[in-house]
């Protein structure tokens, strides 16, 4: 099953990634064998905080490309699952009237 992970490294910064294998990518990342952002100086350890299964490996990269595309408050709800504070923290919604 494709997965769609956050992770949450030393540095307190997020990545998000995706992966068929949950347990050997986080092991991956850990062992300063993952993304070039994991591998930098500071980001480990790293450690899951969020995961979501897919049926079709499509479906999760999209998912992973959108919350890229998060800012850290609207990643932290989903963390949190405070599903319902993630509309409200898009960045197309402004509350500048301008």
């Amino acid at each position: 099953m494709p997965y769609v992970y956050i992770l949450e490294c030393h540095d307190g910064s997020f990545y998000v990634g995706s992966s068929w294998d949950l347990s050997s990518r986080v092991a991956t990342h850990n062992a300063g064998r993952g993304s070039a952002y994991t591998r930098r100086r500071g980001r480990r350890p790293v450690r899951l905080v969020w995961a979501a299964g897919y049926d079709r490996i499509e479906d999760a990269f999209a998912r992973e490309k959108q919350i890229q595309g998060w800012g850290r408050a609207k990643r932290l709800a989903l963390i949190d699952g405070r599903v319902d504070d993630l509309r409200n923290l898009s960045r197309s919604r402004s509350s500048n009237p301008d």
